[in-house]
């Protein structure tokens, strides 16, 4: 097998504060460490919707077709989600520190390009050497996390805010897209990440401590096989929301994902330092934890893409204003993750902790399915705030039962798994629930009633679409309440392997 080997190991700084070259370190506040990582997953999250508000805008400047528009998304999504479990091996065996500040300057660089870009194919890859950088920084980021915070309730506490700012980070991005797009220019919500990263990047360098760079080996065809693999399989989900399932290329993506994921599994079996070593695959409560949350967040990405669709084309919202609508489900998210963290962990099961906050998500999205064309906002801020409210309890044990009992060596390995399901999970939602919304509609068309106006008859067409595919999403999460159910096993604490 062909290797590139990383053997040399940095050892991690001796209990007495003592730096590489003997001067005495104090060791950072742990708060200080929180805060660089969550800036950084805020930073990746944040970047995967705050050009959503700004697509009109770019279209026009550079000149995009309305088919190759969505590549300003999805080169992103590919880069990100094809090299989540490189980038997490590359920092279990270089080290995390310096795998995670090199992630955050290749992010940096490749925003100041894009905010320069003055073609399409020029922003095109600068969006995909921002998921490169993401795909470094993110694994690194939640290995960290991992491996700073002990097992029980600080690491329960900690991951409360990981959990809000993941997934309140995608509200937060439409507001601040909206807002740099109507006060500024497009070009900000890709400059906005430089002194965002220049700010993590310095003080991840001053807090964040040396991490063991453990022996092993880059196995390359692992590396290769997973990436092309996952690759793959996100380049179906994208093909096949914009040009059907049935689509020639659609399917051959989808082939060769599986193709090379199960060459991806042949090669895991027998490396001797695999890309991603195979036990965390067999951990029940692990691999169920991880399924889980894909589901949850294919649900979720389809009700951020038809609302924010709903907000502007139905109601007449401008970019800012549909951000600020989603304010309320951010509030409800943060309040719930931290209650659950500081309260419901100690008193209610994991099992019942991650079911229970499910089901209040998909009650929230059951809801949206009455929607009309005579809606107004009011109508919905229900089902937001549920939504908030049971992602914020739901999303706390899920990430805690998937880095549970993970060893140190492993726990980079394990948190590019979490990365790589919640990519998967919002591409594979986005596409199935698309290809639901298409067929809906072009339903809803032949039923037109002739007497409504076209303005009318467009709306009618959405909502109806819309409405079929809010009740997909809604199925999406009853399967995952499903999961729990039938796969976790039910400790009183999410603190055992």
């Amino acid at each position: 097998m062909t290797s590139v080997s990383a053997t040399e190991t940095r050892p991690t700084p001796a209990p007495n504060g003592r730096d590489r070259s003997g001067r005495t370190r104090r060791p950072a506040s742990p708060t200080l460490i929180l805060l660089v990582i969550l800036s950084c997953q805020l930073m990746v999250v944040l970047d995967a919707t705050i050009v959503n508000v700004a697509l009109p805008d770019i279209q026009t400047a550079l000149h995009f077709s309305p088919e190759n528009l969505s590549w300003v998304l999805n080169a992103y999504t590919l880069t990100f989600g094809g090299l989540l479990l490189l980038g997490a091996r590359a920092g279990d065996i270089l080290g995390r520190r310096r795998t995670f500040l090199v992630g955050i300057a290749i992010f940096i660089v490749a925003s100041l390009i894009g905010g320069f870009a003055t073609s399409g194919g020029f922003l095109l890859a600068a969006r995909a050497g921002q998921g490169i950088g993401g795909a470094l920084a993110a694994p690194s980021a939640l290995a960290l996390l991992a491996t700073m915070f002990a097992e029980g309730r600080e690491r329960i506490r900690a991951l409360g805010l990981y959990t809000a700012v993941s997934i309140g980070g995608s509200a937060v991005g439409l507001v601040a897209g909206g807002m740099l797009t109507d006060w500024v220019s497009w070009r900000w919500v890709l400059f906005v990440n430089v002194p965002i990263g220049i700010g993590v990047l310095v003080l991840g360098r001053a807090v964040l401590p040396e991490t063991d760079r453990h022996q092993g080996r880059f196995d390359m065809i692992g590396a290769l096989t997973s990436t092309l693999g996952m690759g793959s399989l996100v380049y179906g989900f994208v093909r096949a929301a914009t040009d059907g399932w049935g689509d020639v290329f659609t399917l051959g993506a989808f082939v060769a994902g599986v193709v090379l994921l199960i060459a991806f599994i042949y090669t895991e079996m027998h490396a001797s330092s695999p890309i991603t070593p195979l036990h965390l695959l067999t951990n029940r409560n692990r691999s169920s934890a991880n399924i889980t949350r894909a589901l949850l967040v294919a649900g979720m990405f389809g009700m951020f893409f038809f609302l924010t669709q709903f907000l502007q084309d139905v109601l007449g919202y401008s970019p800012l204003k549909t951000g600020v609508a989603f304010l309320p489900l951010t509030a409800a998210l943060f309040a719930a993750s931290q209650f659950s963290s500081r309260y419901l962990h100690n008193r209610v099961g994991a099992k019942l902790q991650m079911a229970g906050g499910i089901a209040a998500s998909a009650v929230g999205l059951l809801l949206l399915t009455r929607l009309s064309e005579g809606s107004s906002y009011p109508a919905m801020l229900l089902s937001l705030l549920l939504v908030g409210v049971g992602n914020g309890t739901a999303f706390v044990p899920l990430t805690a039962t998937a880095l549970a009992g993970v060893a140190p060596a492993d726990a980079g390995a394990a948190s590019g798994l979490v990365n790589v399901m919640q990519q998967l999970g919002g591409t594979l939602g986005v596409a199935v629930l698309v290809t639901i919304f298409g067929s809906s509609s072009r339903h809803a068309e032949r039923h037109l009633d002739l007497g409504m106006s076209a303005v009318q008859q467009a709306h009618h067409v959405f909502v109806y679409g819309a409405d079929r595919a809010f009740l997909a999403s809604a199925i999406f999460l009853i399967a995952a309440i499903a999961m729990i159910t039938v796969a976790i096993r039910s400790p009183r604490r999410v603190t055992a392997g």
